[in-house]
């Protein structure tokens, strides 16, 4: 029991020591200068890196409802296609608007006029079966493939953008924004308590012998 208790500690100081490296690797990512998604997109890693995007009537685009709470209180982010010149298609999240707030930015799908937009890349959440289903244009959980149908593609990126200037600059309403890495590190208090159980389990184990005795 001794030699478990220890090694379940030692298992949680490797465990800090990664997390430690990651929250370190993933904001030096976002610190770097953005670059043109097509660089991005081929790399091993992106995540975290600022790409710098041309989206076609992304000003216009269709758009779904993504229900969300943040600091700012309740309210729905904006998720679209971002339809490239060069032909690819990538879900972007346009950004955040109050629950408040009633109106919406204007839709037509046939605009192609060029939008330029700064966008955070993260991976696509896993899916979850338990997850409430979209319905409609409205959506409790970030869902990639029901998202990239109804927004009528059958394929995205590997990446979900987090846009990070906006594609609507004259409606304020508008909040782009990228959410913080969602990184926990208690491993530290992990390990202490696997050793502090393993200490106390060596001093009752001495002094059982010392009754013994």
């Amino acid at each position: 029991m001794f030699a478990t208790l220890c090694g379940l500690g030692v298992w949680q100081v490797r465990r800090m020591m990664w997390k430690e490296d990651l929250i370190a690797r993933a904001e030096a990512a976002a610190a770097r200068p953005p670059v043109p998604i097509q660089t991005l997109a081929r790399l091993p890693d992106a995540e975290f890196r600022t790409a710098r995007v041309t989206c076609l009537g992304l000003s216009r685009a269709p758009y779904l409802e993504l229900h969300t709470v943040e600091d700012a209180g309740p309210g729905v982010r904006l998720v679209s296609l971002c339809r490239t010149p060069q032909g690819g298609a990538w879900l972007i999240d346009r950004g955040f608007v109050a629950a408040e707030v009633s109106a919406r930015p204007p839709e037509d799908a046939s605009d192609s006029s060029p939008t330029n937009i700064d966008a955070v890349l993260r991976r696509h959440p896993e899916p979850n079966p338990f997850a409430p289903q979209g319905e409609g244009r409205t959506y409790f959980t970030r869902q990639t493939e029901s998202m990239a149908q109804t927004l009528g593609a059958s394929a995205v990126g590997p990446y979900l953008l987090y846009a990070t200037t906006s594609s609507n600059p004259e409606w304020r309403a508008l909040q782009p924004s990228a959410p913080p890495p969602a990184f926990s590190n208690n491993h530290a208090g992990y390990a202490i308590t696997w050793f502090g159980l393993s200490a106390v389990l060596a001093v009752m184990v001495v002094v059982v012998l010392r009754r013994r005795r």
